[in-house]
């Protein structure tokens, strides 16, 4: 699909248009003097953004030590995530002896998201400005206080106050978790990295009802939040002596001049090569253009770099605050600037596929304890939750479809497209989550309308919707942060907020609407709505880059002076 207009002529990178998000991926020759994959960067895969000489860039950490302190931001997720979705096992017990009913219950899950995208917008500017270390360790506590206040349930008020205080507490898996991976992780294997945090997500949302089911069977409910509270006062320690800010200005413009200087050698490269067919002096023009015309990449991507920078001691790691390398513009600069990319399609886009899968999921997780504690399954509380282990297994195996599978996708159709990636690359890939979500919401409705055997509305049900969300949610992210690699930041923040808030309006009228039209009508409603919003990636397909030529202009402008971010 891509490149087919060059492959009627001989190749010349002159004819190619680069737009924002277009970028050199694949070293097609081996002769690109820039920081690649591999040791000694023997590798042919270009390393975006390169490296820098100074010590505290966490993109010159070892594998193992990017790896451990991802792992403990997707641990951190995997907890929030489950706070703010454990619930629904509990509703049973909860409309019987506090007689709270089961709409006041949809509306704090709701409430739940309000705060989660309201809480987007505050601690993304924030964690920019004071570390991204500083966000996490105040969102622990945050939690563990909500916990507490949640454990004294009594009425409706209670759960309220809960998801709204734990919806704040939540709002980083939303922004700052994103924007962490992008900081460790280079960008061929951002699909691996937000897939994996997306498995954190909805894998925490799919495992703790199993827990707070068996959990209510065997304890006293409250027990539910007492647990949690031990795990996240351990969880905090690891935070205060092991976890370290990621934060790190890069400057922009070095980028830009990356991609520039790339050009520069393929020109050059181009060059010798029309002159070795037009002449037998091989030798001679191969020294002539060489010694006249390669760029040395190398004087640009490390210009700026201080070689005299000191590695930041155990003490100054241990900081809560951290503001050498911080964001230079205003709080309420950072605050604003996401809303200015409500003109870009392709952010705007990637929030609806992702907040779709916020349709489906709170379909399920709102729906379980309604249709598997009646009748014809009457299911226990333990066995409600355990239900939830449908949509965990589909998100597992959507988590390596959405990651390394699209990863490598994305190189593969790079080095057909003479190693050139554009962001719709990864597009070609949504063609299964689009068939497979789709199947699952019929699966899942009409099994629970027509009281089927349980193992099709959760094994096929909700695992095909697991396996899509997961799948879907990755792709649509690094689609939104490769097309304006320069507000990665920005566009995360206002994919997750556009995310959240339809999230948030779907849980407030699923009760109602389910109430009037009965799960059959709900069903096909969602199953075309499935269709319409997921299989939308086929127009992005098509006139993505269209879309990017658009708005080149605006991005330039919003971009010019960010010299560093």
């Amino acid at each position: 699909m891509f490149g087919k207009n060059e492959e009627a002529k001989p190749f010349s990178i002159d004819d190619y248009e680069f737009l924002p998000g277009t970028i050199h991926l694949v070293d097609i020759n081996h002769n690109l003097d820039v920081k690649k994959n591999g040791n000694d960067n023997n590798g042919d895969i270009i390393l975006h953004p390169q490296p820098t000489n100074s010590p505290n860039d966490p993109l010159n950490w070892s594998t193992k030590k990017r790896t451990f302190q991802f792992g403990i931001i997707w641990f951190w997720g995997f907890m929030v995530a489950g706070s703010l979705n454990f619930m629904t096992p509990l509703y049973s017990s909860w409309i019987t002896n506090y007689g709270i009913t089961l709409n006041q219950l949809l509306i704090s899950s709701a409430l739940g998201y309000l705060f989660l995208g309201v809480g987007v917008t505050l601690v993304q500017p924030t964690g920019l400005k004071l570390g991204k270390q500083f966000v996490y360790n105040c969102c622990t506590v945050i939690a563990i206080i909500s916990c507490g206040f949640g454990s004294k349930t009594s009425n409706i008020s209670y759960i309220y106050a809960y998801k709204a205080l734990i919806g704040i507490a939540a709002a980083p898996c939303d922004s700052l978790v994103e924007i962490s991976s992008t900081d460790i992780f280079f960008q061929h294997e951002r699909s691996t990295a937000i897939s994996w945090l997306l498995m954190a997500l909805y894998g925490g949302t799919d495992l703790f009802p199993v827990a707070a089911g068996y959990i209510a069977d065997s304890l006293p409910w409250s027990w539910c939040y007492y647990i949690q509270i031990i795990i996240y006062g351990t969880l905090f320690l690891v935070q205060l002596f092991f976890m370290e800010d990621t934060t790190f200005r890069r400057d922009n413009k070095m980028e830009s001049e990356l991609e520039e200087d790339i050009l520069n050698q393929i020109k050059s490269y181009e060059t010798i090569q029309n002159q070795r067919i037009n002449t037998n002096t091989e030798e001679r023009d191969d020294k002539k253009n060489h010694n006249s015309e390669d760029i040395d990449i190398h004087s640009v991507v490390n210009s700026g770099d201080d070689d005299s920078i000191p590695e930041k001691t155990y003490l100054q790691k241990r900081n809560w605050i951290h503001t050498e390398y911080n964001d230079i513009r205003s709080w309420f600069n950072i605050f604003i600037r996401p809303f200015y990319l409500i003109t870009f399609p392709a952010v705007v886009w990637s929030g609806l596929i992702y907040g779709g899968q916020m349709c489906w999921l709170s379909l399920l997780i709102n729906l379980s304890s309604s249709i598997y504690s009646k009748p014809p399954y009457n299911f226990s509380d333990g066995i409600v939750g355990l239900t939830s282990l449908g949509i965990f297994v589909g998100n597992l195996v959507g988590m390596f479809y959405g990651g390394p599978f699209v990863d490598w996708l994305a190189v593969k159709l790079a080095r057909r497209n003479h190693g050139i990636l554009e962001p719709e690359h990864r597009l070609q890939a949504m063609l299964v989550p689009t068939i497979l979500n789709a199947a699952g919401i019929l699966a899942f409705g009409l099994s629970a309308h027509y009281g089927s055997a349980w193992e099709i509305s959760v094994f096929l049900g909700m695992g095909f919707m697991g396996y899509a969300m997961t799948a879907s949610g990755a792709v649509s992210v690094v689609y939104a942060v490769d097309s304006y690699e320069k507000l990665a930041s920005e566009s995360i923040v206002l994919m997750l907020f556009i995310r959240n808030m339809i999230g948030m309006a779907f849980t407030f009228g699923i009760g109602p609407w389910i109430d009037q039209q009965g799960i059959f009508k709900t069903t096909w409603v969602m199953f075309g709505l499935s269709i319409v919003i997921n299989g939308s990636y086929i127009f992005m397909i098509m006139y993505g880059k269209s879309l990017r030529r658009w708005t080149r202009e605006r991005y330039e402008k919003v971009t010019k002076g960010m010299t560093a971010y």
